[in-house]
């Protein structure tokens, strides 16, 4: 959310609202464990001295930077999905089916590389997507099987996700995916930037209005 230089009540009410709906759907908030991480790309930065930075945070399996870049993200999932190819071989070695081998790479492996995928997988970096669909290939080899690419899962959330808000008129986003006056496409999103244009709102609409 947007604060004015030097006025800081915006974000203050922000807090006090989340910590009334803790209060009220009986949640404590854990100030030991509770991250703060302001993201900002003007050009003229201000300072925010009573705030405590940290770099970057992990929060729900996801490591968040603060340039919102996704490398570290990424990095850490190849790194744990490697470590469970491992164990896809072993099954291999031991003459396990293909269909069996084809599950487990779904179960163990997959689940991580898409794990959050509609979040950060838009704005990774080339370097990075590469990284991951090699991880892919390698479970082919050893599965003897034709996998989903990455970015195919990644397209197929979003259109799926994006399916839901539209039908859910409660859900906080319902109200980005308006129909033109024809009524058979949505309105694109201004975006002034390639981060923003990469996000997941702007691709969702993408996906609705090319979808058959």
């Amino acid at each position: 959310r947007h604060t004015s230089p030097g006025d800081e009540s915006a974000y203050r009410d922000e807090v006090r609202r989340l910590t009334a709906w803790c209060s009220e759907n009986n949640l404590a908030l854990n100030t030991s464990k509770t991250k703060e991480l302001i993201i900002d790309f003007r050009e003229n930065k201000v300072d925010h001295d009573p705030l405590h930075i940290n770099g970057n945070f992990k929060f729900l399996g996801i490591h968040i930077s603060q340039d919102l870049t996704w490398t570290t993200n990424c990095s850490n999932l190849v790194k744990k999905a490697h470590q469970r190819l491992f164990f896809l071989r072993t099954l291999r070695k031991n003459h396990l089916s293909s269909d069996i081998l084809v599950n487990f790479y779904c179960c163990t492996i997959e689940s991580i590389l898409t794990s959050c995928i509609t979040v950060w997988y838009g704005n990774c970096s080339v370097s990075d997507r590469k990284a991951l669909q090699k991880v892919v290939k390698t479970a082919q080899r050893i599965t003897g099987a034709s996998l989903p690419a990455i970015e195919d899962i990644y397209r197929k959330r979003c259109l799926r996700r994006a399916i839901n808000i539209t039908k859910d008129s409660c859900h906080p986003a319902h109200g980005l995916f308006a129909l033109l006056p024809s009524g058979r496409c949505y309105r694109n999103l201004r975006t002034r930037t390639t981060r923003f244009w990469n996000s997941f709102f702007p691709t969702a609409v993408s996906q609705l209005n090319s979808a058959p």
